[in-house]
């Protein structure tokens, strides 16, 4: 029965301690304490009185009175919570791996007068019931599972002890698994699947590791080629701007020439200048005869500068012929043409270049 001697540590049962005033503790042979009319409850303990051989009433911490003779203590229950080693038990997962298992058990007594009469002996029932929850939790879950899954595994077998102890007035605070043994074979396996799942976590690693590479790579040598082709396109756009330039410039001193050699040819002597500079000129073309090319074409008497000269003169001496009266000096009118003419072209030239 619950009132047999204390348990060792952890036990559900205390031996009370009666205390009279100046007296040393006095104790009935079945260890439980004595009607002595004047007793003395510990803190934290609960003494369960009957009174004629049926349950009077639960005797507080302090001082208390009873009646000789017709009172007995017949239980007495520990308030504080208690442990309780669950043995080790085998148990079969859901994937048919046998387990050996062991856990601890934390509980405390809620109503006293239920843990006496509603149980003949509340931890080995509370151990039973642990035992057999366990056994019936782990074969739901899987090897692997039982692993990650270890503090629902405790909720649950808290919850399904709370449920059937709750008619003995005991409530379990928690229940802790403390080794899980499985097989030697079971063991190389699980071993040898972790080792498995390192190696492809490294290969992944591995794989990622060059696929960020060949990414930076391409992702470079993208960017080098955009800022090369808009390298390209400046200097482009600089030697364009630089012949067009160029161009513009030539174009304006060539009007300019063409403007400084009309106003000499209306100068004394500007005939004979511009006979002068005729004789040169045919002089240099003769000197460059068949330097680029193997065909030729020749005047007739080549050798005959004189009336090469006096051909172009010729020429000139027509335009230079007085003019009408009404008329326009021809020069001057030959001068202004040529340098409408150059202004024309120059026009031209500028359009074209600002079009380019």
């Amino acid at each position: 029965m619950l009132a047999r001697a204390a348990r060792g540590t952890g036990g559900l049962l205390l031996r009370g301690s009666v205390q009279a005033p100046g007296c040393a503790p006095r104790r009935a042979s079945s260890g439980l304490p004595r009607n002595t009319v004047i007793l003395f409850v510990p803190q934290q303990e609960a003494w369960v009185v009957e009174r004629m051989g049926r349950f009077h009433r639960i005797l507080d911490p302090g001082l208390n009175i009873l009646v000789p003779v017709l009172d007995r203590i017949r239980y007495v229950q520990s308030l504080k919570e208690i442990v309780i080693n669950v043995p080790e038990q085998s148990a079969v997962t859901l994937d048919n791996v046998t387990l050996q298992i062991d856990g601890v058990l934390y509980l405390r007594i809620m109503d006293p007068y239920k843990a006496s009469y509603g149980v003949e002996d509340p931890e080995y029932a509370v151990t039973q019931l642990a035992q057999t929850t366990m056994r019936s939790e782990l074969g739901k879950l899987s090897l692997d599972k039982v692993f990650r899954e270890r503090e629902s595994l405790n909720a649950n077998i808290v919850d399904a002890i709370n449920q059937a102890a709750d008619c003995w007035g005991i409530r379990c605070l928690r229940y802790e698994i403390k080794d899980i043994h499985v097989p030697p074979r079971v063991k190389e396996s699980m071993q040898m699947q972790v080792e498995a799942e390192r190696r492809k976590r490294a290969t992944v690693l591995e794989s990622e590791g060059t696929r960020e590479s060949a990414i930076n790579v391409a992702e470079g040598k993208k960017q080098a080629q955009i800022l090369a082709s808009e390298a390209e396109k400046a200097e482009q756009i600089n030697q364009a701007a630089g012949e067009a330039s160029a161009v513009l410039a030539k174009a304006k001193a060539k009007a300019e020439a063409i403007r400084i050699l009309a106003a000499a040819l209306t100068q004394h002597n500007g005939d004979a200048a511009a006979s002068l500079t005729v004789a040169e000129q045919y002089v240099s073309a003769f000197s460059k005869l068949a330097k680029d090319s193997n065909t030729i074409l020749l005047p007739s008497n080549p050798s005959d500068v004189t009336s090469m000269v006096a051909q172009a003169m010729g020429v000139y001496g027509a335009l230079t012929k007085a003019p009408v009266p009404g008329t326009q000096d021809p020069v001057s009118s030959g001068s202004s043409r040529a340098v409408q003419g150059t202004d024309a072209s120059l026009d031209e030239e500028f359009d074209r270049v600002k079009l380019s």
